[in-house]
């Protein structure tokens, strides 16, 4: 909340992306008591919550786990960072972005714009009105090296370092 009202750079990263749309989802658009089903298995409003084919299966070997295509926006942040619309990611978690709740976020400051279209699930989520602020649901730390930094962190320095 603090980094989207004072326009501070954001980049939420798995669980970064999902409190960012948790708290986006109580503060903008009246969805209070927002959660993850993951912290609050009785939310009213649980945009964060397991993936549909999921539901009911115990745990162990329920993970999304490895490397999804993703495709990107065309003249979003991720866009212009990446300068490609279908890049692959790796991933490792279990709970994902709620699409039941896509057409207030659709209708809303904060866009969705990066979605794997296998699967039909969240990859980004963006605020195109802030200076830099984006959360994701894949970990590009996996990708990233001192020499060679993924565009996603080269870009969010910058707009940290106001470049």
């Amino acid at each position: 909340q603090y980094a989207r009202e004072n326009r501070v750079p954001y980049f939420g990263i798995c669980l970064g992306m999902q409190i960012a749309v948790i708290e986006f989802a109580r503060n903008r658009l009246g969805m209070t008591g927002a959660n993850s089903s993951e912290f609050d298995a009785k939310s009213e409003y649980p945009v964060i919550d397991l993936m549909p084919d999921q539901q009911g299966v115990k745990l162990g070997g329920t993970l999304r786990l490895g490397e999804f295509r993703c495709v990107i926006t065309e003249g979003s942040i991720a866009e212009k960072s990446y300068k490609i619309h279908d890049i692959m990611e790796r991933h490792r978690h279990r709970y994902e972005f709620n699409n039941l709740y896509r057409p207030q976020f659709e209708a809303s400051e904060m866009t969705l714009t990066g979605r794997n279209p296998d699967r039909n699930l969240i990859e980004i989520v963006e605020i195109p009105t802030h200076p830099w602020f984006v959360g994701v649901q894949f970990h590009p730390e996996f990708e990233s090296r001192p020499n060679r930094a993924h565009p996603l962190f080269r870009e969010f320095i910058g707009a940290s370092l106001g470049k």
